[in-house]
């Protein structure tokens, strides 16, 4: 523990329990706007174009690079995050309320400001991680977070089964908005955050955010292990984030899978994953996050080769593998990896760490589908061939995390 920690902090019970269930409220947003419901608003009812939601995407991605480093330095100089928490979250539920209200530009001006908000939420939501734990249950606190993050999928699906056909898209996002805000409430008001004995520093002005990313990097550098770790993350989350993308589009084409046996593995995905992130919570306070991290890299190597097997073999009974192993792996590779995160970062600069972390899967939401489109569109070598970059990412991702050892938990 740091000087500038307070001694004999014990985290309340309803302080953890209000972390947790952020997590289900930023996924509600995460799958209801950012993956099902905009892009087919845009592009099937308002007759918009791919590109507009490919550069929107790309705007709100480069914004979040740049300021994802900077409000978590921010927050660590301050001493507090909870009213960032606050400030990004609002930001985010205010936007999507106002999603397809006003026509195509404004929507996704609101879109934009809305994917900022929200993954600059989540560098400072992370940060609060050992704020809510102890060394003894961060592991089983992060865990449990991404599993019920998890059921805010069920959710933002469920509203909009419901109101998409009575009340049309809008309806539907602010319905969103209002769930997005209910479960997050929890966390603004019973949050209690770890005391900090330093002194706190003034905080840098907007204006300076580029310059406190560029600060980050090179603070990141002097640590042992934390520049690797974040290379090692971009690798695996690429294809992490790839996959989800295309694996209706590979399940249905390649494997020949109706729609209903698509949804049928999704839901298989989401249940494997929540079993994945429980489970690997726990072993990480048993084992510590490079171990488990390392389990979860082969079962997402075990759910590619099942993808690429069920192709190549015509066999899609296989294909479920993918949804088992993949769902698993994806699960406890979140549950790990933030824990990870706070063993290698200094206790006065991890918000600050906690946003190139955001920033390297910012990245690899960019690269990843890149790659993905070389080998399957540009290459010709097909989407079997495609999920097989993928598996070469991850196999990159446990060459480069090998030497990396996190501290022991103190």
């Amino acid at each position: 523990m740091s000087s500038g920690e307070a001694a004999g902090w014990s985290p309340g019970r309803r302080s953890a329990a209000a972390w947790v269930v952020y997590d289900l409220a930023n996924t509600t947003f995460a799958l209801g706007v950012g993956s099902r419901y905009f892009g087919p608003w845009l592009i099937e009812d308002q007759g918009g174009a791919d590109w507009q939601l490919s550069a929107a995407i790309v705007a709100a991605m480069l914004a979040v690079i740049v300021l994802g480093p900077w409000i978590g330095a921010a927050s660590d100089r301050r001493g507090r995050r909870v009213p960032y928490l606050v400030g990004a979250t609002l930001v985010c539920v205010a936007s999507t309320a106002l999603l397809a209200t006003w026509g195509i530009v404004p929507s996704l001006a609101f879109y934009v400001v809305g994917m900022i908000g929200f993954h600059t939420g989540a560098v400072v939501y992370d940060a609060l991680l050992p704020d809510v734990s102890t060394p003894e249950s961060i592991g089983r606190i992060s865990g449990l977070g991404v599993a019920v993050g998890y059921g805010g999928s069920a959710l933002a699906i469920g509203l909009g089964m419901y109101l998409l056909p009575r009340e049309g898209y809008a309806a539907v996002f602010q319905a969103l908005a209002v769930a997005f805000l209910l479960f997050a409430l929890p966390a603004f008001v019973w949050i209690q955050e770890r005391p900090r004995t330093g002194r706190t520093e003034r905080v840098p002005g907007l204006l300076h955010a580029p310059g406190a990313m560029i600060g980050a990097w090179r603070s990141a550098s002097r640590h042992p292990g934390v520049v690797r770790f974040l290379v090692g993350r971009f690798l695996y989350t690429d294809a992490i984030n790839t996959m989800f993308l295309f694996n209706a589009v590979f399940a249905k084409l390649e494997l020949g899978f109706t729609d209903a046996q698509t949804d049928r593995i999704a839901l298989l995905g989401i249940l494997s994953a929540c079993f994945g992130a429980l489970s690997a919570g726990r072993a990480v306070d048993a084992v510590g996050p490079k171990r488990v991290l390392n389990v979860a890299l082969y079962l997402q190597l075990a759910g590619l080769a099942s993808a690429i097997a069920a192709s190549l073999t015509g066999v899609s009974a296989i294909g479920w593998l993918v949804a088992v192993f993949g769902g698993a792996g994806v699960g406890a590779a979140w549950a790990s990896d933030r824990v990870f995160m706070t063993r290698l970062a200094p206790a006065h600069l991890i918000g600050e760490f906690f946003g190139l972390y955001a920033t390297v899967g910012r990245f690899a939401t960019v690269a990843g589908p890149l790659a993905w489109a070389l080998a399957a569109d540009w290459l010709g070598w097909g989407r079997t061939a495609a999920v097989g970059v993928m598996a070469l990412f991850v196999v990159a991702a446990k060459i480069v995390l090998q030497p990396v050892e996190p501290p022991a938990r103190s």
